[in-house]
């Protein structure tokens, strides 16, 4: 801990020193958050037939960012986080597991980059947020920073058909070889973001390509495979007070996997997923509540499993050697609640019910998970 501390420190310096010789502007901002859960999981089946222990947890996750503008047009940011740096998908640490005689906790840097913006151009570098619009974590977890060159252009208009055009692009590294790009693991995409219905109305379809990935994460891969997966993803606001919103997202994988001998016959075509929502209420001020109910049915190479969130099962490649989660081949629903005690304090609840599409072994995973997270920021 003290370690990082001090890389920030020293990254932080030349900015700290700008910083005082311009008393007229604030350059430096400051952003952090807490959360802490209670987690309760049943009835989590295994592939072999026998069922996982019933498991209750206390968890929470920390994280403290420092961003610093330089100019009008470019700004630096830095976010430190707790949890393992071996697992992307999950910063959040469990009370007395792994860090017994309450020894230290292990931090790690979650965002390091540059920005830039002129008009209607937008860029960064380094390792940042996903770049792409999404409403959910079902394909990509809020937890995976990538690291590349993103680039966005968005346009506005002033017409009754469409307000606005976002292109979403970049090049993004998972892995590298120390030759030429291409040998490397990567994805790319492009996406287009319109809003129309006075902004009531989103559509944001897109492209990912994902070069040389493993099929197995954390360096305990049988083999490499490549994906295309087109997505087509649209948001509608049907009513305004109380706000009711519906989400719908479609993936479709046209990568053709039926002459590789490495995938099991019965997964080559196992590359489609549909996930729908409907909400009510937001978590905006103090005072507000939502309710939230989402279905899912992603199949085995809709997504990369361990990209996406592993929030709605155990499933994961322990039994590999990673502590991945491995959360596509399955169907279920959630259903969510929220109140928001001010601004930035609310308490969430989410319930997830979750079954196999296909069995890897003689039977099908299954899972239940309750859920209850309190979380504050500034």
């Amino acid at each position: 801990m003290k370690k990082a501390i001090y890389i920030l420190l020293l990254l932080l310096f030349p900015a700290l020193l700008v910083a005082q010789k311009d008393s007229t502007k604030t350059k430096l901002s400051f952003t952090g958050d807490f959360r802490f859960r209670a987690e309760q999981d049943w009835n989590s089946r295994k592939p072999d037939g026998t069922y996982r222990d019933d498991r209750t947890r206390l968890r929470y996750r920390a994280r403290f960012g420092v961003f610093y503008d330089y100019k009008d047009w470019i700004s630096f940011g830095v976010r430190l986080r707790t949890g393992d740096p071996k697992k992307q998908q999950d910063p959040h640490l469990t009370l007395g597991d792994g860090f017994k005689e309450f020894s230290t906790l292990p931090i790690a840097f979650e965002k390091v980059y540059a920005n830039f913006s002129h008009k209607w151009f937008s860029a960064w570098i380094g390792k940042n947020t996903f770049p792409f619009e999404k409403q959910n974590e079902l394909f990509w977890s809020d937890n995976v920073f990538p690291e590349g060159i993103s680039l966005t252009g968005k346009f506005t208009f002033e017409n009754i058909y469409i307000q606005s055009l976002q292109i979403n692009t970049g090049h993004f590294i998972l892995a590298t070889n120390g030759t030429s790009f291409d040998s490397d693991g990567y994805f790319q995409s492009i996406q287009v973001v319109t809003t129309h219905l006075k902004d009531r109305l989103k559509l944001f379809p897109a492209f990912y390509y994902f070069n040389k990935i493993p099929n197995i994460p954390d360096g305990n891969e049988t083999f490499m495979m490549n994906y295309a997966i087109v997505h087509i993803g649209t948001k509608i606001e049907l009513i305004k007070k109380p706000k009711i919103a519906v989400g719908f997202d479609y993936y479709h994988n046209i990568k053709d996997y039926n002459n590789n001998d490495s995938i099991p016959q019965e997964f080559r075509n196992q590359k489609q997923g549909l996930v729908s929502s409907i909400s009510l209420g937001k978590l905006e001020k103090k005072g507000d509540w939502k309710l939230q109910l989402t279905y899912t049915y992603l199949e085995r190479y809709a997504a990369v499993d361990f990209l996406a969130q592993n929030d709605w099962a155990r499933w994961d490649y322990s039994s590999y050697g990673s502590p991945d989660g491995r959360l596509t081949n399955f169907k279920g629903f959630e259903v969510a609640a929220g109140y928001a005690f001010d601004k930035n304090m609310n308490l969430k609840i989410r319930y997830f019910n979750v079954n196999q599409i296909k069995p890897f072994e003689i039977v099908k995973e299954t899972g239940n998970r309750i859920r209850l997270d309190f979380n504050i920021g500034f």
